[in-house]
């Protein structure tokens, strides 16, 4: 697989939202239909999740819960796991899949803008991966004020989010120049850009692979600090198939405390199993999977647990979408309840660590 085509980054918001207004808001289907008491008979049948993006050690959590058996002791007779790209919205609401791995953006801008039935009720990353990627020898952008005067390669995708950044740090657009690229970082590496659009887990890591010294600029960290790879689900689904939600919700944490405690061993299941056919690199899945972890533990889920989103990140989440142009309240984004439940009924999954 080319550098290329392996950086062909997650379907764009735009196009979520055009997919997403092409769809009627009530046609939404979850899938099964079972309550808790059927789960230890019938179980919850099939389910389908839809994955933000290649199946590569991104998804490290949901490889272990399937093949570990922990989505079959969960109640399911099978998971479907459908790569991206893909914002997952689209898929929700035509029913082709039942919980989709999004991020809080591309969410809360079909929420917003088309009024759909979606909520979030867990996040496998704490902190969102985006950051603007620079050359050490190159635009060396490390803070903010670096921005100012440089040429940022900025997807059509991240436009809003890149223009979110300058609004927290208080820069005015004329301040920099915008140059429009895809999701090679190509045009980093050849000089014909300062910065650009990245992921800390993904072209970040490609890039200094290639013996570059690079410098990142995390958003998450630099005013935008929005939750990314979450649970999305239809609203429909979490009024009539609660049990089965949080059943799913049980398998995952089970998953992504081995994905936690052993990054190499996910990477492992990425390149040689679930992305067998991607000729992914297996130095650099392991480095991915270990840097994802800095987003996906925080003091919070070491308190908590996995997924969950405190009422603070909820705020922060808010108000990085706010500098994006999208307005909601959180009560509009988030539904917590399931995840507090899952864990008030099986408290000893808090303790991933362990």
């Amino acid at each position: 697989m080319t550098l290329t085509s392996r950086l062909i980054r997650r379907a764009t918001t735009a196009v979520a939202v055009t997919a997403v207004a092409a769809l009627t808001l009530s046609a939404c289907s979850s899938g099964s239909d079972s309550s808790s008491s059927e789960a230890s008979t019938d179980g919850f049948g099939d389910i389908t999740v839809q994955l933000s993006w290649i199946k590569n050690e991104e998804f490290a959590g949901e490889y272990f819960a399937d093949s570990e058996g922990f989505y079959t002791d969960a109640g399911f007779g099978s998971v479907t796991l459908v790569p991206g790209p893909s914002t997952g919205a689209a898929e929700l609401i035509s029913g082709s899949a039942d919980v989709a791995l999004s991020d809080a953006v591309s969410i809360g801008s079909v929420v917003a803008g088309e009024g759909a039935p979606l909520k979030i009720i867990g996040t496998t990353f704490q902190k969102n991966p985006f950051t603007i990627l620079s050359l050490a020898d190159g635009g060396n952008i490390a803070t903010p004020e670096d921005l100012k005067g440089k040429r940022i390669g900025v997807q059509d995708s991240n436009t809003p989010l890149f223009q979110a950044l300058l609004s927290a740090n208080g820069i005015d657009p004329s301040e920099v120049t915008v140059v429009p690229v895809q999701y090679d970082p190509a045009p980093l590496i050849n000089g014909e850009v300062d910065g650009f659009v990245a992921y800390l887990t993904n072209e970040a890591i490609t890039v200094a692979s290639q013996g570059l010294t690079v410098t990142n600029l995390p958003f998450a960290e630099n005013g935008l600090p929005f939750v990314a790879e979450t649970f999305t689900v239809t609203q429909d689904a979490i009024d009539n198939n609660r049990e089965m939600l949080k059943a799913f919700l049980v398998a995952e944490i089970k998953g992504w405390s081995m994905a936690v405690n052993d990054p190499e061993a996910g990477a492992r299941l990425a390149v040689e199993n679930y992305g067998v056919d991607l000729g992914l690199n297996l130095e650099n899945s392991i480095a991915g999977a270990t840097e994802q972890n800095t987003l996906i533990v925080s003091d919070e889920t070491v308190a908590n647990g996995l997924f969950t989103i405190s009422d603070a990140l909820q705020a922060a989440t808010i108000e990085s979408l706010a500098g994006a142009g999208i307005t909601l309240e959180a009560s509009d984004l988030f539904d917590m309840s399931l995840l507090s439940e899952v864990y008030e009924e099986n408290p000893d999954l808090v303790n991933y660590a362990a």
